[in-house]
């Protein structure tokens, strides 16, 4: 056999025993009179030593080893006479008594070690390699964990777990599509699922009662920290539901995951309103672990003549604790920072509040000690305290100003991953203007029911309206959202018709769902968490790629294996396809 034990399993109790292990060489240790290699697996390290009681043939094994060779080692379990306590091995070492190549291995690009002198993009290209890495298969391991934990508490709640199809209709809501030719059926495209959105509901028009699915889905957009273009979703829905009864089902299960899988109670998960998530954190998914919340100021600092506030239709204000000791020039990195392109704002304002009562503005030209109390007052600031201003479009200056929130927040360093703050936000408008197309556009699908006491709305305010929906926001990351489904036919039409949609356009995109509701479409209502942000949530990332096992990077290709790549003329003939590529 390769082996009887693994590199991380033998214990003190195992003196005495011959043992065979088999694994990687992480390192070899010539010190003269005696020679230690590092063994190591998936399990763990194991320390092999030759000294002058060792076989000769052994030491000349030993002297073709390098870094990475697969090897065989057989020998008797001691104890280590100087113990390393931090592996679970490190009371014992095996004294070899024969090594056997197994594979040899070229010298590797980089250490394959925690503290790796490989860059990212390198570590990309040979990701095979990276995975050896402790702290990267620790983060696979989690994955594992948690996914294990999630279907053992859906399974016993009564879900069924269903695999839905992955070449479907392509949509034109949403994201865009990954499409992929069909050879037999020239001209024509399926698309690969940006989520099994329509067949889980079908489900529940079968009476599956309770589904749930990890399930891989495909959005072709633009890359950051917390997207993929293929991504994994725990998706779910449920029949004879309301609200209620999906929030508490799901505030269960991660409760449950915190638990099960890191040991931590959480508290209840408050509901926030989307209203109050914008104006008080500037964010449909705000970090609640720290306060420095949004103060509307404007009726208070307008009249002044200062132009830049009296012509603006928004003024806020948010309040750094303990901040006003920041110098001009940390004040210039902020303002600097909040002129950048990703956030636009004009400019910012400051108050520092002093030890003494007194007040240090860079408006001092336009408001008074007593105007600047006031702002004070309005924005809960004391003394030693810090007042940031910006103004301009309400909507901009939320967006701002809950990113200037969390940029104080890291500087202070108020979001600590250890901590974990759950909420639900909820009641977020049914539809968004595009003035560009001069048309609504659901905000989550066309299949959201509006909130039962606004569907008057639709007639008179459809901007007005709320949806039946939800979004778990933890320490200011949207894990996952859901809504209430529309499941009567005549409102689902009227959702079309503010879609812009024509009778002849929703009956091509839908016209299967909307037939299968007229065969009895039970209320039912779902929700889907990002796996893969969950993952990375738990392991305290800052982005998903190191929980995902072969990942794409921020281009979406593949710098492992090359992909996506040119297919030869003989495929694209076979499915009637022109390549009409423009020179760059």
């Amino acid at each position: 056999m390769y082996r009887t034990h693994t590199c991380g399993e033998l214990r003190i109790e195992n003196l005495g025993t011959e043992v065979t292990l088999s694994g990687w060489v992480q390192r070899i240790r010539d010190l003269g009179a005696m020679t230690f290699v590092d063994l190591r697996d998936r399990y763990g390290i194991t320390q092999l030593v030759v000294d002058e009681n060792t076989d000769k043939s052994v030491t000349e094994d030993l002297e073709k080893l390098g870094r990475e060779f697969v090897i065989q080692a057989v020998g008797i379990v001691r104890e280590r006479s100087s113990k390393n306590k931090n592996i679970t091995t490190g009371d014992v070492e095996i004294a070899l008594k024969s090594i056997q190549i197994l594979s040899p291995s070229a010298v590797p690009p980089f250490t394959i070690q925690d503290d790796t002198d490989g860059g990212d993009d390198l570590r990309m290209k040979y990701r095979y390699l990276d995975l050896r890495r402790t702290a990267v298969r620790k983060n696979l391991e989690l994955r594992a964990k948690m996914a294990h934990a999630i279907r053992n508490y859906l399974n016993t709640d009564g879900f069924i777990e269903t695999e839905t199809p992955v070449l479907i209709k392509s949509t034109p809501e949403g994201a865009r599509d990954f499409v992929v030719p069909s050879r037999m059926n020239p001209g024509e495209f399926y698309a690969l699922p940006q989520s099994p959105q329509m067949f889980k509901q079908l489900l529940m028009v079968a009476g599956f009662d309770k589904y749930y699915q990890i399930v891989k889905c495909f959005r072709d957009e633009d890359l950051r920290a917390d997207r993929q273009p293929e991504f994994t979703q725990i998706d779910c829905e449920m029949s004879f539901v309301e609200q209620k009864d999906v929030l508490e089902t799901f505030e269960g299960l991660t409760r449950y995951m915190f638990k099960e899988v890191l040991d931590i109670e959480v508290d209840e998960f408050p509901w926030m309103p989307y209203s109050e998530a914008m104006e008080k954190y500037g964010s449909d998914k705000p970090d609640t672990r720290f306060e420095m919340l949004i103060n509307d100021i404007s009726e208070i600092v307008k009249g002044k003549n200062f132009n830049v506030f009296d012509s603006a239709e928004y003024i806020g204000a948010i309040c750094a604790k303990g901040c006003a000791e920041y110098t001009r020039k940390q004040l210039d990195g902020l303002t600097n920072w909040v002129k950048r392109p990703q956030i636009g704002a004009k400019g910012l304002v400051y108050v520092k509040c002093n030890a003494d009562g007194t007040y240090k503005s860079s408006v001092d030209k336009f408001y008074s000690q007593e105007d600047l109390q006031q702002w004070a007052e309005a924005t809960g600031a004391k003394a030693g305290d810090l007042i940031l201003v910006m103004s301009g479009d309400k909507n901009h200056m939320l967006d701002a100003l809950g990113a200037l929130r969390l940029e104080m927040a890291n500087q202070l360093g108020l979001r600590d991953k250890k901590v974990f703050k759950p909420l639900w936000v909820v009641d977020f408008p049914l539809l968004e203007w595009d003035e560009e197309s001069q048309r609504f556009f659901a905000m989550h699908h066309p299949f959201t029911s509006p909130k039962p006491e606004d569907i008057p709305l639709l007639d008179t305010a459809p901007g007005k309206v709320r949806a039946n929906a939800y979004d778990l926001v933890i320490n200011g990351v949207e894990i996952g959202g859901g809504s209430v489904r529309i499941f009567n036919s005549e409102l689902q039409s009227k959702m079309f018709d503010l879609l812009g949609f024509t009778k002849e356009q929703a009956e091509t995109q839908f016209g299967f769902l909307m037939n299968a509701f007229k065969y009895g479409a039970p209320p039912h209502a779902g929700i889907a968490f990002g796996f893969d942000r969950l993952v990375s949530l738990f392991a305290g990332l800052d982005t998903i790629r190191d929980v995902i096992a072969f990942p794409k990077n921020n281009s979406g290709r593949d710098v492992m294996n090359d992909a996506p790549a040119a297919i030869a003329k003989e495929q694209l003939d076979e499915l009637n396809l022109i390549l009409n590529i423009k020179e760059k």
